[in-house]
């Protein structure tokens, strides 16, 4: 009996509950962030990406020591996922600066599933499945209704943006869901070739935290003017980046880069969800409905598919008994009692001297 050489449902499940985990935390870093108004968002990403992934490095140096050789041996890989790293949050915390929470949200995160899976496609050949497409499109369809409706909310009060303002923040908002998906796969990369998932992610997240070191050293300065920025900050550093990426390179050790990029979509829902209970704000009926969409398309991503049935192998033939060579061509077969001298005797009458010789 053979079986099978896909992965194992068990462990897409648990790779798939750790990137769900690591989206709700990060969905929490909107919410935190309103306890420190006077930060600004470029500090916030610095902090909180620049010394969660630091910290990731720190824990992990040890794995990283011992795996040195096969990081070195991709280190073009490596270096790519930190630079996108390095990317990432200056451009995501600047469109949401730029072009509003919710425009920022669902460009930057809504657009990292199409980026993932074209990178796959370009870089792994990989084809996507008729289930991570439905998936895709139920998430982004709800994502872009959640953050409509909070569009439509936030407009209806003052501090219009101009035009120019939401253009560059869109453009910024593709920039950070391509580094997004681009990290993401630098760390699947390294996972998939044999490279465990802490030195992974401590290697990847801790050049790029050396790269955000220079923009929190430049912007951070209101973190340290009170205990509740600090607060705020460490927070961030600890919780969502630090915990959550931890979860979500358990998740890419399971799940390919396309389908975890389009799990974190739980991230818009959460963040949103946590504004009407926490902060107070309200929610209108499209942005549940919003919300009831990317539910379904994680539903679609997670729910256990069917085991291939097991094939048998061809059940063994009896062997067919051994054919005994064939006499020479006009040769008579030997009797069983005939001993190996009398196979020079033939009984045949001899030939006639001017025919040819048949046994030549």
């Amino acid at each position: 009996m053979t079986r099978s050489t896909g992965p194992a449902v068990g462990s897409v499940g648990a790779g798939s509950l750790c990137v769900l985990v690591a989206s709700v935390l990060w969905g929490t870093t909107g919410t935190a962030a309103t306890f420190a108004p006077a930060v600004g968002p470029l500090a916030i990403g610095a902090v909180a990406m620049g010394l969660g992934g630091l910290l990731q490095a720190l824990v992990a140096a040890p794995r990283i020591a011992r795996e040195m050789s096969a990081l070195r041996a991709r280190r073009g890989v490596v270096v790519l996922g930190a630079l996108a790293v390095g990317v990432y949050p200056p451009a995501f915390y600047t469109s949401m600066h730029l072009a509003g929470v919710a425009v920022g949200t669902v460009v930057s995160i809504g657009s990292a599933p199409l980026a993932s899976a074209l990178i796959e496609r370009a870089v792994d050949k990989r084809r996507l499945t008729r289930r991570w497409m439905t998936g895709a499109a139920l998430g982004l369809s709800g994502t872009v209704l959640l953050c409509m409706a909070e569009a439509a909310q936030a407009h209806s009060g003052p501090g219009a943006r101009s035009v120019r303002a939401t253009v560059l923040g869109v453009g910024l908002g593709l920039v950070a869901g391509f580094t997004y998906a681009l990290y993401s796969w630098a760390a699947h990369r390294l996972i998939s070739r044999g490279v465990t998932s802490g030195a992974a992610m401590g290697a990847v997240f801790g050049l790029g935290g050396l790269l955000l070191l220079p923009v929190l050293t430049a912007t951070g300065a209101p973190l340290l003017d009170s205990w509740s920025n600090a607060a705020v900050g460490t927070y961030m550093a600890l919780v969502p980046m630090f915990t959550g990426y931890v979860l979500f390179g358990w998740g890419l050790a399971h799940v390919p880069a396309s389908t975890a990029t389009t799990l974190s979509l739980l991230e818009p829902a959460v963040a949103a969800v946590l504004a009407v209970l926490v902060v107070g704000e309200r929610l209108p009926p499209l942005g549940w409905t919003g919300i009831a969409l990317v539910v379904g398309c994680l539903a679609v991503l997670t729910a256990p598919t069917r085991a291939a049935p097991p094939t048998r192998a061809a059940p063994p033939t009896r062997a067919a008994p051994p054919t005994r060579a064939a006499p020479p061509t006009g040769a008579a077969p030997p009797t069983a009692s005939a001993s190996p001298t009398r196979a020079a005797s033939s009984p045949m009458p001899p030939a006639p001297a001017s025919a040819p010789n048949d046994l030549s």
